[in-house]
C-alpha cells in the first residue's frame, strides 16, 4: 500500500512553543496552497479524491477545504500528533531542563505528565498503518498529519526501532512536504 502523506502547513506563533496536541491556528491562505497542492497531485496522479487528516485544526481545516472540491474526508484520532501532556502548549523554556533530560536520556519511554511516550506513538502509528493498508485494497491513501506522526511511519516503514535516545530522531519533515511511504513489511 502506498501512503502519500503531506506535513500540515505552519501554525501561527508556534515558535518556541512545545506543540503536540495543543489546537494551534494556521493562516487560512496556507491551508488553501497545501489543499491546492494535494487537489494538483491527485489530479496529476489519477487517486481517489479521499484524504485522510487527524482532528487537529492544522491538519483536519485542509480536509474541510478539500471536501468542498468533493474530496471525501475521513478524521482520524490515530494521526494526530504526539501527546505532550503537561508540556504541550507551554514554552520550551519554562519545561525543566531535567524533565527534558529525562526525556532525552529515556527517548522511548518517557512520557511527559499526562502526555504519551515515543513508543506509545510508534504503537498508534503502527496500529493505524496496519488498520488502513488491510482496508485499502491497494488503492494508495492520501493523509495530512504532523512531523513527529510523519518520522515514526517512516520509521515503521524502515523497519527501524523506536529511537532510545533523542539524538537518534530524525529531522521533521518540512511543513506541507508530502512523503511517500511504501508500506509493503506493515
Amino acid at each position: 500500500m502506498t501512503l502519500y502523506i503531506w506535513r500540515h502547513p505552519k501554525p501561527i506563533a508556534a515558535e518556541g512553543i512545545c506543540i503536540g496536541q495543543t489546537d494551534v491556528g494556521v493562516d487560512r491562505r496556507k491551508l488553501k496552497r497545501l489543499a491546492n497542492q494535494i487537489e494538483r497531485f491527485t489530479r496529476v496522479h489519477q487517486l481517489p479524491k479521499v484524504i485522510w487528516v487527524s482532528p487537529l485544526q492544522r491538519s483536519l481545516k485542509v480536509g474541510q477545504i478539500l471536501v468542498q472540491r468533493g474530496f471525501q474526508c475521513r478524521v482520524a484520532p490515530e494521526l494526530a500528533e504526539i501527546d505532550f501532556g503537561e508540556w504541550d502548549g507551554r514554552p520550551w523554556e519554562q519545561i525543566a531542563k531535567r524533565e527534558i533530560d529525562d526525556w532525552c536520556n529515556n527517548f522511548a519511554h518517557f512520557a511527559p505528565d499526562n502526555g504519551e511516550s515515543l513508543q506509545q506513538l510508534f504503537d498508534r502509528v503502527k496500529g493505524w498503518l496496519n488498520k488502513v493498508s488491510t482496508e485499502s485494497d491497494h488503492t494508495p491513501i492520501l493523509a495530512v498529519s504532523h512531523a513527529g506522526w510523519i518520522n515514526a511511519a517512516k520509521m515503521i516503514d524502515a523497519g527501524q526501532e523506536v529511537p532510545k535516545v533523542a539524538v537518534d530522531w530524525p529531522s521533521s519533515v518540512a511543513y506541507r512536504e508530502c512523503s511517500c511511504l511504501e508500506l509493503s513489511g506493515i
